[in-house]
């Protein structure tokens, strides 16, 4: 896991490059490694004590994913979208670290600028 400094900046960064993409749609930000997690930004009006364990230990499964991936005729293994009737739930994994944001109803499109915001994030702290 990151220091408290950084794992400060890395949250003030995906907040807002999340923010900037999703805008009020933004429903989460979660920081996960194979052992550790943390979440980021909740909006307000959402369940504040909801049980993220076992969003987590699914999301986790991504790091095999990449594996699984990594060398097929698909090219490089990019980002995870579920959609689900009132929401999505998109996963980006940068080698040993991930972060999964949850939304309301979104466009591909958007799902898309997501992703490669937090990718960029996640790049810059995986020194």
């Amino acid at each position: 896991m990151l220091s408290p400094e950084d794992l400060s900046e890395l949250e003030s960064e995906l907040v807002s490059v999340c923010r900037t993409a999703i805008g009020d749609d933004l429903r989460s930000i979660t920081y996960f490694t194979a052992d550790d997690y943390q979440q980021l930004y909740l909006r307000s009006d959402l369940e504040q004590d909801a049980d993220l364990e076992p969003f987590v230990a699914n999301e986790r499964l991504g790091f095999t994913s990449q594996q699984t991936y990594e060398e097929t005729e698909l090219g490089e293994y990019q980002f995870t979208i579920r959609v689900f009737e009132w929401g999505a739930i998109t996963r980006t994994i940068v080698g040993g670290h991930g972060v999964f944001v949850t939304t309301d109803p979104l466009q591909l499109d958007e799902l898309k600028e997501v992703d490669t915001s937090i990718r960029t994030v996640l790049k810059e702290f995986s020194g």
